[in-house]
């Protein structure tokens, strides 16, 4: 119990958000460092993923192709994922740039996944007669896609963009080790000093900036949901019974003897 109350008597002592703090930086300037890398490598990674998830549920296409490539991606090693494309990209770009890029590379691969899955998910699971209703009122497949299919998958599109970013946010942390900031720096500063109060704050503002980031994405997930629209798994079933074919099962009918 006294090393979480040393370790919250660390995060708001003054002197550790004052510059000179830690060195380099106090933790206000870690943490800004862990939201821009956040940032820029979640957006990278949706303007790669959201079009090709959106194609992919809007048509139908290569479903089975991204189902086995997310769960490959997911299967890779952070850490060694992380390493290899800092000294790849480190040894084309000389200086600071080349591991900055190279983090930012390997968070966007690991984003990826999440934001690719959710978006097409998210298309999947519009009901079968929203969409041939749109059809029927003369809608265009990109009137379609972006007036109906979108709004309505809203909710699930930003859950994957949920996920992505908390992925992004935990495997931050260990960017430190390549050479750059943020949060995990606090961490890693502290295990080369066995201060294990600084250890335990840096890991306890990393806990707590991914779960404001969380709430704050629960919240535009519930602002976004379209009332009385069904976003969960029965537009999902609807699309596969629409695909399967009807089957007609017929009763036997009793035979009657009339007697006249």
């Amino acid at each position: 119990m006294n090393l979480f109350l040393n370790a919250f008597a660390w995060i708001f002592d003054p002197q550790n958000w004052q510059p000179g703090g830690i060195s380099p930086l106090p933790i206000q300037d870690r943490l800004l460092e862990h939201l821009l890398y956040t940032a820029i490598a979640v957006m990278i990674a949706a303007v790669i993923a959201l079009p090709l998830g959106f194609y992919i549920g809007h048509t139908g296409k290569g479903r089975q192709f991204v189902i086995g490539f997310t769960g490959a991606m997911r299967a890779l090693p952070t850490l060694g994922v992380l390493f290899f494309l800092t000294m790849v990209l480190g040894s084309l770009v000389k200086g600071a740039s080349g591991v900055f890029w190279g983090t930012i590379v390997a968070l966007v691969i690991l984003a990826i996944p999440s934001i690719l899955a959710g978006s097409y998910a998210g298309l999947e699971s519009v009901s079968r007669p929203a969409i041939d209703a749109a059809r029927a009122l003369g809608m265009t497949e990109m009137q379609i896609l972006t007036r109906v299919e979108i709004p309505l998958a809203l909710p699930l599109i930003i859950g994957g963009l949920r996920a992505g970013t908390l992925q992004v946010i935990a495997t931050a942390v260990i960017a430190s080790y390549a050479g750059l900031g943020g949060l995990g720096r606090i961490i890693s500063s502290g295990i080369g000093l066995n201060d294990y109060d600084r250890i335990l704050g840096g890991a306890i503002l990393v806990t707590v900036f991914a779960l404001l980031v969380d709430a704050l994405f629960a919240l535009v997930q519930r602002v976004t949901r379209v009332p009385g629209a069904d976003n969960g798994d029965r537009g999902l079933k609807s699309r596969r019974r629409a695909s399967r074919p009807e089957t007609v099962v017929e009763t036997p009918t009793r035979e009657r003897n009339v007697t006249a």
